[in-house]
Order: structure tokens, then C-alpha cells, then sequence
């Protein structure tokens, strides 16, 4: 029997396949959260459309509600030291 047996379900296995468990990477990881941001530079982003760096060092155009994500663990951990 061939591959499009296989994948019609005639090669007579019964094999299932698992749950394939992911491990989240940096990769992407900044964008599901809030970041620290001089808000002077928040303001100045809003009327020209520059970029502002976190203090984590992401770097980008704000354009998404903050308060929809939780804070990100590194910036929160740098402003901690600043205080």
C-alpha cells in the first residue's frame, strides 16, 4: 500500500497520533504583552509615528490598548530596580 492509502485510512494501521506538547519561545513573546514606555515618548509616537523602545529593549509602534495584556516580566522587573 502507498502514501494516499495511508492517508485515506486502507493501510489497516490504527496508529493515533499524540498531543504534541510546544514550548513557548522569545520569538513573538513580546507581543502578548504591556510594556514600560516613558510616556512623553508614548505621546510623541501617537503625533509622529516613530517607534518607542521598552525598557526591556523591544522596539516598535504603539498601536494596541495596554491594558488588554499583562505586563511584561522584564520591564516590570527593570522598573522594580529603578525605583
Amino acid at each position: 500500500m502507498g502514501f494516499l492509502d495511508d492517508l485515506r485510512g486502507k493501510s489497516g494501521k490504527t496508529d493515533l497520533l499524540e498531543k504534541e506538547d510546544l514550548v513557548p519561545t522569545d520569538e513573538g513573546d513580546h507581543e502578548r504583552f504591556s510594556h514600560y514606555v516613558d510616556k512623553n515618548k508614548i505621546t510623541e509616537s501617537a503625533v509622529t509615528g516613530k517607534a518607542v523602545r521598552a525598557l526591556c529593549g523591544k522596539k516598535w509602534i504603539p498601536n494596541r490598548d495596554p491594558q488588554k495584556f499583562p505586563i511584561c516580566p522584564t520591564c516590570k522587573e527593570i522598573h522594580a530596580r529603578l525605583k
